[in-house]
């Protein structure tokens, strides 16, 4: 039953949530919609938008995640091109609000435990800054959706385990909004069955409402997806099973890297063990804890050090930590132990990494004319070019720049990640590029887009020229009417003869990967 309104409740710390609240809403969208676009989400707004004008999804336009991020991503790009605004404009907001939503359903999901949870808006107000704050430049990426949209289902797990009874339209709404979240990653899918081998400990059947509606979301969608986007089962997991691991780290760089958030997930784990017995809220920051350790896991199975990944278990052990300490602080009053000492340092280190992490998207919101991206948008508009590509693996040399200038990408790929997977297959594996030619389909949409300007990136381990040119005659001819005109960052930018086109003769049109397999 949930509790009637907290009387109590202090309208001065009502009103300090607010002010804090729209505060940390106003620095975010400032520093977001000041600063470029996170390349990933830039490059999914453009492939939403290729898709909305009839492209095909993983034939003419490459992606190695499913399908519905770019349906989500299309929302925003249609509402942008209703109101006539660039795309970030809306996105940003956009995301921000879904997110926001969440967090609020989830508020209210947490009052029927009373106590902390009586006055909403201070609860909102920390869930939300948590939120808008940890992601810092990554904010809207599919993690950060995937957490917003499963924290509600973590909160009904937590009160099924206590005995609360729950309504089945609120169930059945966490259920499937989940089932989405986890459609966005389906690898976090081992959180839920982690979660279920609890539920099942405790006494719970696994035919309960809550994982049946999470379950039977995911399977409409992955039946949905071999109707609607059959080549994505065919041709985009092959691929990325095949080539994606040429970006993986070593796990002894990856252990490295997430030191911090293993060292934050023992200490909440240690403290949570600490008060199994007298905690009021531990079923819930137990449920909290399961979700963040298996999320930590399934970033070291995944193998990439990108931070983004390691969203879901990082804002929800952040979560557990402020849950336990207040509650703690709560229980001893007056008295300050060394458990809470512990837990009030982990959290005063996740609100100062985060802080360290929002500081370059903060310098870029300052000055943005003066990083990589800016200096690559002026020099396509100084050049009046129409066509553009990069042969990088790192994506943010062609996104946000595309997205900003409108420029044609000249290219399936949104990098130069596959051809990378294809030299690496190639060390083990010489026959992998009668299966996926990477550098031959690279070459043809090269030669078919006929970009005006091209930059290759000296940085990279690679000779993609080299590579490319063993690949296909006609590239080279192609690539000898480039001429650099600048260089800067480790970059060399090349500008393409006036007629050069013309002179070189190209048999056939770029086809899709349909017609080269």
């Amino acid at each position: 039953m949930v509790p009637p309104e907290n009387k109590a409740a202090n309208p001065v710390l009502s009103a300090v949530s607010v002010l804090v609240l729209l505060s940390v809403l106003g620095v975010v969208l400032f520093v977001a919609l000041r600063s470029p676009l996170k390349d990933d989400i830039a490059w999914l707004l453009y492939v939403a938008r290729r898709w909305m004008a009839g492209k095909v999804l993983y034939t003419d336009l490459i992606e190695v995640n499913p399908p519905l991020i770019i349906w989500i991503s299309a929302i925003p790009i249609a509402l942008a091109d209703w109101l006539r605004v660039d795309a970030q404009f809306v996105a940003i907001p956009f995301f921000i609000a879904a997110i926001l939503t969440c967090n609020w359903w989830t508020t209210t999901l947490l009052r029927p435990y009373g106590g902390l949870f009586a006055n909403r808006l201070p609860v909102f107000t920390l869930i939300a800054t948590v939120f808008l704050v940890v992601p810092a430049g990554d904010l809207g990426q599919r993690e950060h959706l995937l957490v917003a949209a499963t924290l509600p289902y973590l909160v009904l797990f937590a009160r099924r385990l206590d005995g609360h009874r729950l309504s089945i339209a609120t169930t059945l709404a966490a259920g499937i909004l989940a089932g989405l979240g986890c459609a966005l990653k389906p690898r976090y899918g081992a959180a839920f069955a982690v979660l279920e081998c609890v539920a099942l400990a405790n006494g719970l059947r696994p035919w309960r409402l809550l994982p049946i509606a999470a379950v039977t979301t995911m399977i409409g969608y992955a039946a949905l997806v071999a109707v609607v986007c059959p080549a994505y089962l065919r041709q985009a997991i092959p691929m990325a099973l095949a080539l994606y691991g040429a970006t993986d780290v070593t796990l002894p760089h990856l252990l490295s890297d997430c030191a911090a958030l293993i060292a934050e997930t023992t200490v909440a784990c240690v403290l949570l063990w600490l008060r199994r017995r007298d905690m009021a809220e531990y079923k819930l920051m137990l449920t909290l804890m399961l979700f963040a350790a298996t999320s930590t896991v399934v970033c070291l199975v995944t193998g990439k050090d990108w931070f983004y990944h390691r969203l879901p278990a990082t804002i929800v052990t952040f979560l557990a930590l402020i849950l336990w300490a207040v509650s703690e602080a709560i229980r001893q009053r007056r008295t300050i132990r060394l458990p809470l000492l512990v837990a009030t340092a982990a959290i005063a280190v996740f609100c100062v990494r985060s802080v360290q992490r929002m500081d370059p998207a903060v310098q870029e919101a300052l000055t943005p004319r003066h990083t990589i991206d800016a200096r690559l948008e002026r020099l396509i508009r100084l050049e009046h070019a129409h066509t553009y590509v990069a042969f990088s693996e790192w994506l943010a040399l062609g996104f946000p720049v595309v997205n900003e200038t409108g420029v044609r990408w000249a290219s399936r790929f949104d990098s130069m990640w596959a051809l990378k997977g294809e030299v690496w297959r190639a060390g083990f594996d010489p026959t992998a590029t009668r299966d996926w030619p990477i550098a031959r389909w690279i070459a043809n949409d090269f030669i078919a887009g006929c970009p005006d300007i091209a930059v290759v990136d000296t940085r990279e381990t690679i000779n993609y020229i080299k590579v490319l040119s063993r690949s296909d005659p006609a590239f080279t001819r192609l690539w000898s009417h480039y001429h650099p005109i600048t260089a800067f960052g480790g970059l060399i930018v090349y500008h393409r003869d006036k007629h050069a086109c013309r002179k070189v003769t190209i048999a056939t049109a770029s086809p899709g990967i349909k017609h080269l397999r």
